[in-house]
């Protein structure tokens, strides 16, 4: 389980009475076959490996250089 702090992501609202929220850690899965598994993300807003690594790198304030995303790309069409 990873905590990927998304709630950062969501509005809470209130849905038949009760509120809903995102919280806490969510399941990560492997990257075995991740380029034949489009949409990414758990809500599939995320439509491209190459959508999925600027996200994160955003998220994460990672400051991959466009070389780097390109090489991360590369590398997991491979797996």
């Amino acid at each position: 389980m990873h905590d990927l702090q998304v709630e950062r992501f969501y509005k809470p609202q209130m849905v038949n009475g009760q509120w809903i929220h995102a919280e806490g850690p969510i399941k990560t899965f492997t990257l075995r076959g991740i380029k034949d598994s489009p949409p990414y993300l758990h809500d599939g807003r995320l439509l491209t490996l190459e959508d999925t690594v600027e996200f994160f790198n955003l998220i994460q304030g990672l400051k991959l250089s466009s070389q780097e995303k390109k090489a991360l790309v590369a590398f997991m069409r491979t797996l």
